[in-house]
């Protein structure tokens, strides 16, 4: 994980008013409740008291409250009631507070603060989420690998001829040239495809390819965008479940006839075409191990790697600052 980002971890639509959902996300088993207020909160899943899953609890005057013997918490994890001490109780629950995380919401999408303290920064987020133009359709699938696994498969322009033959790699394109790769910002990376096919010919360098017009951009920490054309786009966010699991959320986006239900119709036929595309990558990515990748592995990469070189040495980089701050601030 890399520390001080806000991680996209659930879509909004998950969370009903008045509802817990239980889900394991960085290593971890927590709950998000929404209550009546539409307040979200997202702490440890275990009762302080006697370690009943709050997965099974249900929302009690705008706290998360325990299945087990009623304990109350708010959305910041602090215990608010004990009903077995009775509401005239004074006593001090500190040692109840359980741990939590701070969240935001943009696009329908849930964002967790994974770091020490306040955050100090908004989410990045593309800006599709927050254009209502658009109509969307959403599907998540479990992966059995780290979630860094998952990115570099949707940044990998070479295995396209091979994993998609049937679909979107069809065309038998197995030369890659460049790719060409640009950094919008310090957060956000650009490349795409320019695969053709070999016919003797010496791939290009990437500083003779060009970014197309369908073209990959990638928003640390775990948030992908492809742009298909100004009025279809696909994205997907990558939730770290936990050192050998994840889960891909993709949605389509698109506004073809700018009437919403058509295009919602058109969305859900998009979604279908994700879960194919997606399935395929997902048979071969289960596969390579370690689950978990790394600047620095037992592999040998070439030069079509070079967003997946890119993107792990950012990652890297991420993580060495974030760490090189919080041992500043242990030191204070």
């Amino acid at each position: 994980m890399i520390p001080n980002q806000w991680y996209a971890v659930l879509s909004s639509h998950q969370l009903k008013k008045g509802k817990v959902v239980g889900a394991r996300r960085f290593g971890k088993d927590l709950v998000f409740f929404r209550n009546q207020a539409g307040e979200a909160g997202c702490v440890t899943s275990l009762c302080a008291h006697r370690g009943a899953s709050l997965a099974k609890g249900c929302i009690s005057h705008e706290h998360i409250r325990c299945p087990f013997h009623g304990i109350e918490y708010d959305p910041t994890g602090k215990c608010v009631f004990v009903p077995s001490d009775g509401k005239a109780s004074t006593a001090d629950y500190a040692r109840f507070h359980l741990e939590s995380y701070h969240l935001k919401e943009l696009g329908g999408i849930i964002f967790a603060w994974y770091g020490e303290g306040e955050p100090d920064k908004e989410p990045d987020c593309f800006d599709v989420l927050l254009d209502p133009s658009y109509t969307c359709d959403h599907m998540n699938d479990a992966w059995k690998v780290h979630y860094s696994r998952v990115i570099e498969n949707q940044l990998d322009v070479s295995h396209l001829a091979f994993v998609h033959k049937t679909t979107i790699g069809r065309g038998n394109k197995t030369l890659a040239n460049g790719p060409k790769i640009v950094w919008l910002d310090d957060n956000t990376l650009q490349t795409s495809a320019n695969n053709e096919v070999d016919e003797g010919q010496i791939p290009k360098p990437a500083e003779e390819c060009e970014i197309r017009n369908t073209n990959l951009t990638f928003k640390f920490p775990n948030m992908w965008l492809n742009h298909v054309t100004d009025k279809i786009m696909i994205f997907a966010f990558f939730i770290p479940v936990d050192e050998e699991n994840s889960i891909i959320a993709l949605r389509f986006y698109n506004k073809i006839t700018g009437m919403k239900w058509v295009d919602k119709v058109i969305a859900w036929f998009g979604s279908i075409a994700n879960r194919i595309i997606e399935r395929q990558d997902k048979r071969i990515v289960e596969t390579q191990l370690p689950k978990k990748s790394s600047l620095h592995m037992q592999e040998n990469l070439v030069s079509a790697d070079m967003p997946i070189i890119q993107y792990r040495s950012k990652r890297e980089q991420l993580i060495r600052v974030a760490s090189g701050s919080s041992k500043q601030e242990n030191q204070k």
